[in-house]
């Protein structure tokens, strides 16, 4: 049971690049908002798959990477001081009157909330899972995806799968507090940060990491969880004795809990209408690509008008009494005040 319910206008599920400019337009008119997303950092699918491509197709920036454009969202949020939730997912949505809704995520954490923005892109990220018969009722008890308590592996024998950034990083940050830690990835090749890979390869000389090239393929347990990963390694099987198995196979995108909601579903998207971009529930809203309407094009400058006038549509919604008024931050004295913008 959460310990706390956080109050909120607004809730953002999301936070790419659309969800991080949902705050801005939200803030604009004066709404304050709270972002959650399942990734442990902000950014979305331009964090996650292409932080280093050039975007060229930006209004009025030339060119730009994906993490650059995220760095330029959170700086252009900063006035309105986002409380951001990561590494958690949304379990349950229920509304609890024509105002309000519950929200409650992996992590026991509570929100009542009088809107929602859905701005999942392609839906949530999930971790690829490994697909052994009966090994997913190991999760949590010692078969992870993430690392949500690292000081919980401090001591034991550790087995990581996986050879990219974040296998690495954990490999570094664990091994040394580990009684032993064995890093198994399929190919000689690893898929990290060469200054990354090159710390590893020093512990595993200092003996701290053992890495083993080969194709994971199976597993030993009893009654308290996974005891061994089996491996082939060229001809022969090897056992790896362990307390603790840490995956990282990379994310997939799914649209996940979401499907549950109770929202009109088109295939993996949900469909919106084009004056409010509300789902079929009143009060939640979803823009990006994750949203569907007849012409809807998945680009990111298209989120950006859908944050737009969502975040109008819930002004709206807000403050029922008054309609929400256009002003123009260039001209504006309330908009420069909330931008914190002093005028001469």
């Amino acid at each position: 049971m959460a310990d706390k319910i956080i109050e909120t206008d607004a809730l953002i599920v999301g936070a790419g690049p659309v969800g991080l400019f949902q705050v801005f337009e939200l803030g604009l008119l004066g709404i304050k908002a709270h972002v959650l997303d399942t990734m442990p950092v902000v950014g979305g699918q331009c964090a996650e798959l292409y932080p280093d491509k050039p975007i060229y197709d930006i209004p009025g920036i030339v060119e730009c990477s994906g993490e650059e454009l995220v760095q330029n969202l959170m700086l252009q949020i900063k006035p309105f001081a986002p409380t951001f939730h990561l590494g958690e997912e949304v379990t349950e949505v229920k509304a609890i009157d024509d105002d309000w809704f519950d929200i409650r995520t992996d992590n026991d954490t509570q929100f009542r909330t009088r809107t929602v923005f859905i701005a999942g892109g392609v839906g949530s990220f999930q971790p690829r899972r490994l697909r052994f018969d009966g090994i997913a009722r190991f999760e949590e008890s010692n078969l992870f995806y993430r690392v949500r308590n690292p000081e919980q592996f401090a001591g034991k024998r550790i087995v990581i799968l996986g050879g990219g950034d974040s296998a690495l990083d954990w490999t570094l940050a664990l091994g040394p507090k580990a009684s032993g830690l064995t890093l198994i990835h399929r190919r000689e090749e690893y898929r990290g940060a060469p200054a990354t890979v090159d710390s590893m390869r020093k512990l595993a000389e200092a003996g701290q990491v053992e890495p083993i090239i080969g194709k994971v393929s199976g597993y030993k347990s009893d009654e308290n969880g996974i005891t061994a990963i089996t491996v082939n390694v060229g001809e022969t099987e090897r056992e790896v004795p362990c307390d603790a198995v840490i995956v990282f196979y990379g994310l997939a995108p799914k649209l996940g809990p979401i499907a549950e909601w109770g929202l009109d579903i088109n295939r993996k998207t949900i469909n919106v209408d084009t004056e409010r971009f509300e789902t079929s529930t009143p009060g939640i809203y979803a823009v990006g690509d994750i949203n569907h309407y007849p012409g809807k094009k998945k680009l990111i400058l298209s989120g950006f008008h859908e944050a737009a006038l969502a975040a109008f549509a819930a002004k709206e919604r807000l403050d029922p009494s008054r309609k929400a008024r256009l002003q123009y931050t260039t001209t504006s004295p309330l908009m420069h005040e909330r931008l914190g913008i002093k005028d001469d």
